[in-house]
């Protein structure tokens, strides 16, 4: 997309323009919150309509005068709450699901009432990445809500410390201590707001521009996006049944001065990464100097045995930083992760962070630190871990029935999504484009490569699915969308 084409997608029939996102800065508020809050207002006044294309994180940023990052992080917070949806090489649109603008009303004198997200109920069919939200415990979370609201203190008003709320840094450090055998202090864990934010840190305290960084081969396209913003240059490496494949790494940078990597689960393929492809890396690192990426994103989903140790757990050199979220395990809405990163690093990142921004809203984190103070998390941990399991099942199921012979369903030890490889129907991308436009939001595989070769299949999300007739009729009207009569 060109960058004239890409500005004229910031309009719609003429009523909007991009220099109206401009942050002010010399306001105290985060220049991505006053971003937020522009693009949210010039959605909900109609200016921006469903459907509609906005410019590329990259045009904005450049039109607006702030990095890259910033932008991408307004973008994710407005998908979060459901203004914003991603379509990967399509770009970023407004959600068509909310409701059309109500036309203006002759008096401008009599106010009125702004539109509202239209109701959502269940995420969109088959969607990546989100948890059971039918699931999610909410009355319980409403109840700590109202004590954290009745409790406020004219210091909790106040501007928190950008490395994160105290209390829930050190719930974190305990948590990854006993079930991901992540041993740390809570001085060395940064909350953040989310993956993309906690991969900015990193870039910002520990790299240089033009330093370059191992991605897997296929990937997460944020994780190119955000390292591409922060002036690295990304270096694909392909996966295998192991996990990436170190050797060939070296061989196309051996300079590289940071890997990002997801062991647990590789995302998308599932893999596990293997001891030896493990201990390899960690190799790698302490003899180039260079810094290890652990996205352990849904390490904690895991359907056939105990969870996997972190790749941190392994890491005696001090060159391992690990990377989890909330948005997998909790709900997206919250848009908080947060980074462990070795001792000798923790003044460089709290430098960074507090440059970077004024911290994550401490209301939030101080109820996520009461779930997981109270014990609340491992048990909801525990019940989506069996959840989960079951919703696989049921979607593996159904398709199997109603493909036969033309599917082929991998299922890995663990994750919120699953690989259906279906024969004679099309590209993966024909596929989804025809699942889309249903209202199924499968996914190509072959879009997360960022070379030619690419395996193909549909990525599905089974998180969301509550019940066996649900899995049936999602399934049936799957293969109407991709069965071309």
């Amino acid at each position: 997309m060109n960058r004239k084409n890409d500005q004229a997608m910031m309009s719609t029939e003429g009523a909007f323009r991009a220099d109206l996102l401009k942050p002010d800065r010399s306001r105290s508020e985060p220049l991505y919150r006053q971003i937020v809050q522009r693009l949210r207002d010039a959605i909900e006044q109609g200016l921006l309509r469903p459907g509609a294309r906005v410019a590329s994180a990259r045009t904005l940023a450049s039109e607006l005068g702030v990095a890259r990052a910033t932008v991408e992080l307004a973008y994710g917070q407005l998908a979060g709450e459901g203004y914003l949806l991603a379509r990967g090489q399509a770009g970023t649109v407004v959600s068509p699901r909310l409701p059309p603008r109500a036309p203006a009303r002759a008096d401008r004198g009599i106010p009125r009432s702004p539109p509202t997200l239209a109701p959502i109920g269940a995420p969109p069919p088959f969607q990546l990445g989100i948890p059971a939200l039918d699931a999610f415990p909410r009355k319980l979370w409403a109840r700590l809500a109202a004590r954290r609201i009745r409790a406020t203190t004219i210091a909790d008003m106040n501007y928190g410390d950008p490395a994160g709320y105290a209390p829930l840094r050190e719930a974190i450090a305990a948590y990854l201590r006993v079930s991901r055998g992540v041993a740390c202090s809570p001085a060395q864990v940064f909350v953040t707001a989310g993956h993309r934010a906690s991969l900015a840190l990193v870039s910002r305290a520990l790299l240089a521009p033009n330093d370059q960084a191992w991605v897997e081969e296929p990937g997460y396209p944020p994780t190119r996006e955000v390292l591409r913003g922060e002036g690295l240059r990304v270096v694909s490496v392909p996966v295998d049944a192991q996990g990436l494949q170190v050797a060939d790494a070296r061989r196309r940078a051996p300079g590289a001065k940071l890997a990002v990597v997801t062991p647990s689960h590789q995302s998308p393929l599932g893999y596990s990464m293997s001891m030896a492809r493990r201990l390899e890396l960690l190799a790698w690192a302490q003899h180039a100097k260079a810094w290890i990426v652990e996205d352990d994103y849904d390490g904690e989903y895991r359907y056939a045995g105990h969870p996997l140790p972190a790749l941190k757990s392994l890491d005696g050199q001090d060159r391992v930083l690990y990377a989890g979220t909330f948005s997998k395990v909790l709900h997206p809405g919250l848009a908080l992760a947060y980074l462990v990163v070795p001792e000798p690093l923790v003044g460089r990142c709290t430098q960074a962070a507090g440059v970077a921004s004024n911290g994550c809203p401490q209301l939030a984190q101080a109820i996520v630190s009461d779930f997981l103070q109270e014990g609340h998390f491992a048990r909801h941990i525990k019940k989506m871990r069996l959840l989960y399991a079951r919703r696989r099942t049921m979607l593996a199921t159904e398709l199997q029935r109603a493909f036969g012979e033309a599917v082929h369903v991998e299922l890995r030890g663990g994750g919120m999504h699953l690989i259906a490889r279906f024969e004679g129907l099309g590209s993966d991308t024909a596929m989804s484009r025809r699942a889309q436009a249903a209202g199924l939001h499968c996914r190509a595989l072959s879009e997360r490569y960022a070379g030619k070769q690419a395996l193909e299949g549909l990525l599905m999300g089974f998180t969301n699915i509550a019940s066996q007739a649900e899995a049936h009729r999602l399934v049936a009207k799957l293969r109407d969308a991709l069965v071309v009569v």
